[in-house]
C-alpha cells in the first residue's frame, strides 16, 4: 500500500537511476537545496523503488531508513513524520504492524497543531489502521 508521495516522486531519465551514492546526480541541484531535501529525496527514492519494481525491498526499506535518520539529524519534523509513513507502511505490508505502529507515535505525538493537513491526516489514519490491527 503506497499512499503518498508517488505523485511527486523521483523519475528515472533514460532507464537510468538518477542517484549515485544516496545523492541525486540532477544537474543544477546545489548543496544548500540538497541538505536541505535530503530526508526527502531518500523517501522519495524508496517509494519508487517499491513502486517500480526496480530494486528490493531491503533497498526500499534502506533508502526510508536513511530518510528518518537524515530529517532526524537536520530536526526536520515534517520530514521525519514522512518518512516515519514510508517506513510503517513496508513494516506493516510484510506483518510487523507492532513495530510500525511503535515507530510512528512517538513522532504523531510531537505535533500540536496542523492537524488538518494532508500528512498529519495521512499519519492518523495509518495509525488507527494499525491500531484496530491488534498491534
Amino acid at each position: 500500500m503506497l499512499r503518498h508521495g508517488l505523485g511527486h516522486g523521483l523519475t528515472f531519465a533514460d532507464g537510468q537511476d538518477q542517484w549515485q551514492n544516496g545523492r541525486p546526480a540532477a544537474a543544477g541541484f546545489d548543496a544548500g537545496h540538497e541538505h536541505f531535501w535530503l530526508p526527502e529525496l531518500h523517501r522519495r527514492r524508496g517509494l519508487l523503488i517499491r513502486a517500480s519494481g526496480r530494486g528490493t525491498v531491503a533497498e526500499a526499506e534502506a533508502c526510508f531508513a536513511n530518510a528518518l535518520a537524515a530529517a532526524r539529524e537536520r530536526e526536520m519534523r515534517s520530514l521525519e513524520l514522512r518518512a516515519a509513513m514510508s517506513l510503517a507502511e513496508l513494516w506493516s505490508g510484510r506483518g510487523e504492524r507492532a513495530r510500525a505502529h511503535d515507530l510512528l507515535v512517538p513522532i504523531y505525538g510531537w505535533f500540536t497543531e496542523g492537524f488538518d493537513t494532508p500528512d498529519l491526516i495521512e499519519a492518523k489514519e495509518l495509525l488507527d489502521e494499525l491500531s484496530a490491527s491488534g498491534s
